[in-house]
């Protein structure tokens, strides 16, 4: 079912603001733990990792589950639809991967959180600047995607599209009775 414009504007609007703030997010988290695993300073990589866990916790999850979520609806009410075109396909496969690696790693970043504020020196924990990145670049991978959206339609929109074709040329016969 396609939207009616205003609300089909509205959906993505919705969708660009989850999506922008879980990228600006992400990277005000990359900020902190830079800071956590370079600090010399005990309270500054103490400080970091609880700001990491809050920004996780309240920030990027509620953006990224937000995002996929508005995301399906956008991409269901829409032309593009969410089978027919492989960029949005692949766009929904990657959210989706990097909204549960985001589930997955927070209980570590939870973890990091705690050990930081009660361990003597925070500055030998490890980092999560590995999933950071890799987070960072898959999101980054989306927008491009979401940009430039690269052509070629799935088999599924390929066998409708020819369907529909047949269907135009086939005449309709009436049963005479």
């Amino acid at each position: 079912m396609i939207m009616p414009p205003r609300l089909r504007k509205t959906v993505l609007t919705a969708h660009v603001i989850t999506s922008v703030g879980w990228l600006g997010a992400v990277l005000a988290y990359l900020a902190l733990e830079v800071t956590a695993v370079t600090s010399q300073d005990i309270q500054t990589v103490r400080g970091a990792y609880a700001a990491m866990e809050v920004t996780v916790l309240y920030v990027i999850v509620p953006l990224a589950v937000a995002s996929v979520l508005i995301g399906i609806v956008n991409a269901l009410g829409t032309p593009w639809g969410l089978f027919r075109r492989y960029w949005v396909l692949v766009k929904l496969l990657l959210t989706v991967f990097a909204a549960t690696v985001l589930l997955i790693e927070t209980q570590t970043v939870s973890h990091l959180a705690e050990a930081a504020a009660s361990s003597a020196d925070p500055r030998e924990l490890p980092g999560t600047l590995l999933h950071s990145v890799g987070g960072l670049v898959v999101l980054l991978i989306i927008v491009i995607l979401s940009v430039f959206k690269p052509r070629g339609v799935t088999r599924y929109r390929w066998r409708k599209q020819n369907e529909q074709r047949r269907n135009k040329r086939t005449p309709h016969t009436v049963p005479v009775g």
